[in-house]
Formats: structure tokens, C-alpha cells, sequence
């Protein structure tokens, strides 16, 4: 199958690309004009370039999208691209730009005026059930748009719901890259309450799911959770990071705020994925956590 990406160059992108190309498809992805002009492909992504179509697109601008998908064709298309993910109180209207209007151009690109696409899959955000920050409430936006397309005029349009990914090449801001970098430097780790409780799952597992997705038949409008669907706090995961890394240096619970409207829990629904697509994740908490320590130290080029 021929599969384009938004997002390809992003932390999930790299996984997944890597997971098409293994199980035998097609892939292209949809990027900004200045990787045309010079800009760097990720080196996560240098050594498959050869293998890569690259079309070239601002999602804000519904000509260029369209533009882009009539050069790459693809049969099915993964949504990854958004801004916030871990700056998640942006300005409204960069959300809005960014994750509502530029969704909604890359699905009436997809569908509006006929074309190869079969199935168009949009990554969301857990955060989009408790609408906690500008961030998740633009991904709601642009999923309740995609509800009505597939509702009003059949659009096969499939909602990705990833949970808590993490694993090396992640941004250096999230949780766990934050907490691993304190603690190789032996240093203390000021953090929130750790109270949190989330549905942690390593970023291979995300691809592999994302992957089944994309080759899967499913109803139009239908959202699956990735997850593994046993909850652990957030307190947890920085305690487990610096026994694992063993150099000094402590987490500091309770330094910092919690985030404003964060909820509680965010646990994925894992049980009615395997049922969808039966699939379910393979690494645990502590085997996701050992690999993506051991790559970040043995393999740098591929994850900076």
C-alpha cells in the first residue's frame, strides 16, 4: 500500500515510517517547502531517504495540500502533524491554524474531490476527553470535524487516540527525556506532585499499532485508543528513571505545580483495540524504559 505521512519527521514519525517500509508498503511524506531548499532530513530519517517520496506542503494552505496529495497518490494517509504536544498552552490561534484548520484542509484534500484515498487515519490526544489545554481542545475540534465528514458524506476517516508515547528521540521538554537527562547528570529532578497517573506506552508500540491501523478495514469515524491500559503515576516512572540510570541525584516531588485541568487518570481502552485490530503492545513499562535508555546512549545519530 502507498501510505503519506504528516508528521514524518516529528518523534512518532521516524518509528512509524521505519515500521511501513519493514511490513512492505509505500511511503511518502508530506513536509514544509524548505526541506526542498535545502533543510535536513532528521538523521532518524537520513539513512531511508532513498526509499522516501517527499511532497512538499503548508497544511494552513488547502491549495499546496491538495497540490500534494495529487503528486503522491497514496491509498492511505497518516495525520501525525500538529504543533503543542509538549507546549500544550500555545497561543489559541497557532492551535487553531495549525491543528483545526489544517486538518480540515488535509481531509478535504483527501476526500473532497475524489482521488486514491482509501482511508485517512488522524493521530488525537487523550487530553481531548477532558479538554485540558489549548492544545487537546484544537485536536477536539478538528476530531469533531472528522466525525461529521465520515457521519455526513461517509468520508473513511479513522481516529488514532496515542497515549503516553515516550522513547528515545523524544523531545527533550517531555517528562521522561527531561527526567533521564537529570539523572545521567546526577542531578535532582524538580517535578509536580507526580500524582498523575497516565498509560504509558513505548513509541515502537505506538508505530506497530498506527501501522495495523492503515491496514486494517474499519468503519469510517471509528477511534481506537493506543495504550496498554494499566495506569502508572507519573512519580513512578521519574523514580524507576533514576534506580535505572543508578548516578546520583534524586526526584524532588512537589517542587513544581501540578498543570491546571490535567486529569487525574488518562487510561487507554486497550482491551477494545485488541478487539478491533488485534493487536496489543509488546513492550513493558520496564522494557521501554531499559531500550530507550540503552538507544539513547548506543545509537545518537539516529535519534537526534
Amino acid at each position: 500500500m502507498r501510505v503519506l505521512l504528516t508528521g514524518g519527521t516529528g518523534f512518532i514519525g521516524p518509528y512509524v515510517v521505519r515500521a511501513l517500509l519493514e511490513r512492505g508498503h509505500e511511503v511518502a511524506l508530506l513536509v514544509r517547502e524548505d526541506y526542498a531548499m535545502g533543510k535536513q532530513m532528521p538523521a532518524s530519517l537520513a539513512p531511508l531517504r532513498a526509499q522516501l517520496q517527499l511532497v512538499y506542503a503548508d497544511l494552513r494552505n488547502f491549495v499546496l495540500t491538495a497540490r500534494a496529495l495529487r503528486e503522491a497518490q497514496p491509498e492511505a494517509v497518516l495525520h501525525l502533524a500538529a504543533v503543542g504536544a509538549t507546549a500544550p498552552f500555545l497561543p489559541i490561534e497557532t492551535a487553531l491554524r495549525h491543528n483545526l484548520h489544517g486538518s480540515i484542509h488535509l481531509m478535504r484534500a483527501c476526500f473532497a474531490q475524489g482521488g486514491s484515498v482509501r482511508k485517512l487515519i488522524m493521530a488525537r490526544t487523550p487530553g481531548e476527553l477532558s479538554g485540558m489545554n489549548v492544545y487537546a481542545a484544537s485536536k477536539a475540534a478538528a476530531w469533531c470535524f472528522a466525525q461529521t465528514f465520515a457521519n455526513a458524506y461517509g468520508w473513511p476517516i479513522q481516529g488514532a487516540m496515542i497515549f503516553q508515547a515516550y522513547g528515545a528521540g523524544q523531545p527533550e521538554g517531555a517528562l521522561i527525556p527531561a527526567a533521564l537527562a537529570a539523572a545521567q547528570r546526577g542531578e535532582d529532578f524538580p517535578m509536580t506532585s507526580g500524582a498523575q497517573e497516565k498509560d504509558w506506552i513505548y513509541v515502537a508500540d505506538v508505530a506497530a499499532g498506527l501501522v495495523r491501523g492503515v491496514e486494517m478495514e474499519l468503519d469510517a469515524g471509528i477511534s481506537f485508543d493506543l495504550g496498554t491500559g494499566q495506569p502508572t503515576p507519573v512519580g513512578h516512572i521519574v523514580a524507576r528513571i533514576y534506580a535505572l540510570v543508578a548516578r546520583g541525584g534524586h526526584p524532588r516531588p512537589g517542587l513544581l505545580p501540578d498543570r491546571p485541568g490535567e486529569a487525574a487518570a488518562q487510561i487507554a481502552n486497550a482491551a477494545r483495540t485488541a478487539a478491533l485490530l488485534g493487536w496489543q503492545p509488546t513492550f513493558s513499562l520496564e522494557e521501554g524504559l531499559r531500550q530507550m535508555i540503552s538507544e539513547k546512549g548506543q545509537k545518537p545519530g539516529f535519534y537526534t
